[in-house]
Order: structure tokens, then sequence, then C-alpha cells
């Protein structure tokens, strides 16, 4: 097979591997979604919300491989924007990539509110009160990670590495804390066949679905990672896998705190977890326990690759001329797209300014619904147009897949709000606007690389050496096993609660 070489005017430096592929595409996902409104679910859903995120997994499976493939194949900066522009056309790239800037913005803002929002009640718990808003807490926040994004990928993957794990360890400190107070009285399956309607169950698969949006995130920074025609697929086999085991049993674990007469209750609150365990009357360590992990566990790490992963799309877009190319200015001593991040920042700012939620996760659902359309169409175009493309992982069946996997996203579109509908097509025209704008209204309008003649190489990747390439198979076996294991383990709870 052959390898297409694409020309680069600035590079990125690949100094990620599997790990840290896997943890800054987890991480973006194990947020505000799962603690917010994805958590709101089980106050609609009941216990029965566990088969709403189950379908949410089974839909987000088929475009992880699609991913795969095109990652593989593609490993480059700018991700969907990329596969768009060389399989559909530019005008397709860019509504790609500028719908997933928009998606990513409003993930890092809705973050941050978050982040506000547990945050002020660890200061409660520990007898404080904080005399800021929610937006001022949530614009520091996000101009903190701003200031270490522009630092630089090393620091920003150490630091996905660390709040990940942080986030892990206090999760389980806080089970074993929790253990005494555990109840299955909500887990019956009467309660479960009670609450499941089809009316509630759609919307809350697509809102549930929003903590498995972002599964991609790793193709992003294609550019930054080691040996990606490995590591990339191998990331995106594992990630919605192990964002459904984070998520089933945070929710068991919601679910099992929250009193039966209280459960409804879950579908507004702010902050569910919380709002959980006082209703419950859990106050002290393990409510401080809890908001500790979710603050500077789930939420940092969400926020440092929510902020990072956009900036990549802008600086690939702007190295394209799709948008003005002073967002694609590398810093000359961090070698990161500094422009791009501050211009992401101020907009997250202003999206933060609406203290919404509820608003933020619609907005970036259609954004990103949208985007993983387009770029599962995409697969199909580079499919058809470069035949002869070196692909390390082929999709399986996808003309079937893809076509069932766009119905699927089509339909999630229609249950959300006509709010953020509009604004998600008034968003999308104005990047089509800019396009335009900037490279005319030409037929065929292509990028530089299509113009350019195709040169085959195989020197364009690395290629790893048998001991890097046998540790690195053997990173991704223990990754694997660990999560087939996890999965066994998560059904395994939820049989047990309904049976007994």
């Amino acid at each position: 097979m052959k390898d297409l070489h694409i020309n680069k005017t600035a590079s990125l430096k690949r100094c990620f591997g599997m790990r840290e592929s896997v943890t800054i595409t987890v991480g973006t996902v194990i947020g505000v979604g799962l603690f917010t409104v994805g958590s709101g679910a089980a106050g609609i859903l009941g216990p029965a919300v566990i088969f709403a995120t189950l379908t949410a997994l089974i839909i987000s499976i088929y475009p992880a491989l699609i991913y795969a493939e095109m990652g593989g194949a593609l490993p480059f900066a700018g991700g969907t924007y990329q596969y768009a522009s060389l399989g559909l056309g530019r005008p397709f790239g860019m509504l790609a990539g500028w719908n997933f800037i928009i998606s990513m913005v409003s993930v890092a803002s809705g973050e941050a509110l978050a982040f506000s929002f547990y945050l002020r009640t660890l200061f409660e718990a520990l007898g404080f009160s904080l005399p800021f808003s929610d937006p001022v807490i949530a614009s520091a926040a996000i101009l903190l990670f701003v200031v270490l994004a522009v630092r630089g990928v090393e620091m920003s993957g150490r630091l996905q590495n660390g709040f990940l794990f942080f986030f892990w360890g206090i999760t389980i400190i806080w089970f074993i804390t929790m253990l005494p107070v555990f109840h299955l009285d909500s887990f019956s399956i009467s309660t479960a066949s009670d609450s499941l309607s089809i009316k509630d169950f759609f919307p809350c698969v697509a809102m549930i679905w929003w903590c498995f949006a972002g599964f991609e995130t790793c193709c992003a920074m294609g550019e930054e990672i080691c040996f990606p025609r490995i590591n990339l697929p191998r990331a995106l086999f594992l990630a919605p896998f192990i964002v459904f085991i984070v998520t089933a049993l945070f929710q068991w674990a919601l679910v099992s705190i929250t009193p039966v007469d209280s459960l409804a209750a879950l579908a507004t609150a702010d902050a569910p977890y919380a709002h959980a365990m006082k209703t419950a009357g859990i106050v002290g360590l393990p409510l401080i326990l809890l908001c500790l992990g979710i603050t500077f566990g789930g939420d940092f790490s969400t926020l440092n690759a929510a902020i990072a992963a956009p900036a990549r799309y802008l600086f690939t877009m702007a190295r394209d001329n799709a948008i003005p190319p002073i967002l694609g200015r590398i810093h000359p001593r961090f070698q990161s797209p500094f422009i791009a991040l501050i211009c992401l920042g101020l907009l997250m700012i202003l999206l933060v300014s609406t203290g919404s939620i509820t608003y933020i996760a619609s907005l970036s659902l259609f954004a990103t619904l949208l985007y993983y359309v387009i770029g599962m169409l995409s697969a199909l175009g580079l499919r058809k147009k470069y035949p002869d493309l070196s692909r390390p992982f082929r999709t399986p069946g996808l003309s079937a897949g893809a076509g069932a996997s766009i119905a699927v996203y089509l339909l999630l579109m229609t249950q959300l709000s006509p709010e953020a509908i509009a604004a998600g097509i008034m968003w999308s025209l104005a990047g089509l606007v800019l396009f335009f704008a900037r490279n005319g209204l030409q037929k065929n309008a292509q990028t530089k690389k299509e113009k350019t003649e195709f040169l085959f190489t195989d020197h364009e990747f690395d290629v790893p050496s048998d001991a890097e390439q046998a540790k690195m198979d053997r990173e991704y076996r223990i990754w694997r096993l660990s999560v087939i294991c996890a999965i066994i383990g998560v059904g395994a709870l939820y049989l047990f609660s309904f049976v007994c």
C-alpha cells in the first residue's frame, strides 16, 4: 500500500503515546456531561438510565471505528477538518472544523461552570463560602488552562495523565467510603419499567451521548502523537468502552445514594451528585472526596483537553487559509498555536457568561452531531477518491455502517431544543460566509494538499523499533484486558442490583 505525503508549512511536535492519546480523549469526555446533564437523566429514567447509556455506547462504537481508519491513515492536526477537506471538499472541511470548534468550546465552557458548582459545594462542605459568582470562577479556570496550553503539549500531556489518575484515585477512595450507605431500593425491575418510556428515552439518550461525544479527540492532535498509525486506532478502539465504564459506574452510584422519592429532583439539579448526597444526608468526608475528584480530576482533565484540541483545528484551518492565517501562528518557544488558544479562551468566557449548562450542552450537541455526520460522509469520500491510501485499519462494512450511523445521529438532532438548533445553524452559516469570503466561490475549492502532486514515500512517519513495538503491544494488551474485565464487572454489578 502507499502513503499519502502531505506537505506542511509548519508542524507540531510529536510527543504523545497511546496512553496520552487515551487519557486526552477520555479526559475530554469524562466531565461536564457525566456530572451535570448526563446525570440528570437518572432523574427521568431512574435505574433504567443504564439502558440509555448502553444505547449511547452502541451508537458510538461504529463511528469510533470509522475514525480509527481515518486517524490512522491521515494522522495530522485537524481531525475531521482534514478528512472532510480531502474526502468531500474544502467547504465541508470548513463546516466540520467550525462545528468541532464550537462543540469543544461549549464543552470547556460547560465544564468550567460545572467546576464552579462543585468547587462551591466543596468549600461549603469545608465550612467556607466563596465570594465570587459562578461565571467568575469558571472564567478564572479557563484562563488558567489557556496559559497551560500555551506552555506546550508536553506539559498538557503530563497534566492530563495526572488529572485522570487523580480522578481515578479519589474515585476509588470515594466508592470505598460510600459502601456502607449504598442501597438498592431503586433497583427494582418494576421501578425501571415504570420509568422507561419512549417519549423520555430518546432525549435522555441524546444527553447521555454527550458523555461520549469527543471519543475521537485524539484525531485532532494526530500531528503530536508518536507512531500515530499504531497508537491512534488503538486509542479509538478503547475510548468509547472506557467512557461507558465510568459513566455506568457513576450512574449506579448516583441512583444508589439517592432516596427513591428524590430521584426526580436530579433532573433539574445543577450538581446532581452533590444534590443527591445532601438529600440523603451524606456530608463530611464523602462529600469532600466527591467534590475533590470531580473538580480537580474530572473537570480539570476535560478543561485541559477541551481547550487544547480545538486550537489544533484552528491551527490547521489557518494553515490552509480557510480562516485568517494569524490563527496559525506558533509560539517561538513553546511550539503551541498561542493565538488560536487565546481566541478560544475569549469565546469560552463569552459562553460562560450565559450561566446555563443546559443551553451550552444543547449547542454543543448540535455541533457535535453535525460534524460526526460530516466525518462519516468523509470516510466514504476518502475510500472513493483515494482507494490506494495506506490504511493501517479498515472499517468493516463501511457503506452500510456509515449510512446507519448517520441516520441515527440525524435522529438524535431532532431531540434538541429549537433554540439550540437555530444557534447551531447560525454558527454554521457564519463559518461558511467566512470561508467563502476568504476563498471565493470556486466550484471545486481545493486545499494546498490536493493541489500538490501526490508523493508516495515510506519516510513520512517513524516506524517503531522491535523493542518499541513490543513495548506498545504490551501496553495495549494491558489496557484492553483491563477494559474487558471492567465491562464484565459493570454488567455483573447492574445484574446483581436488579435481581437482589
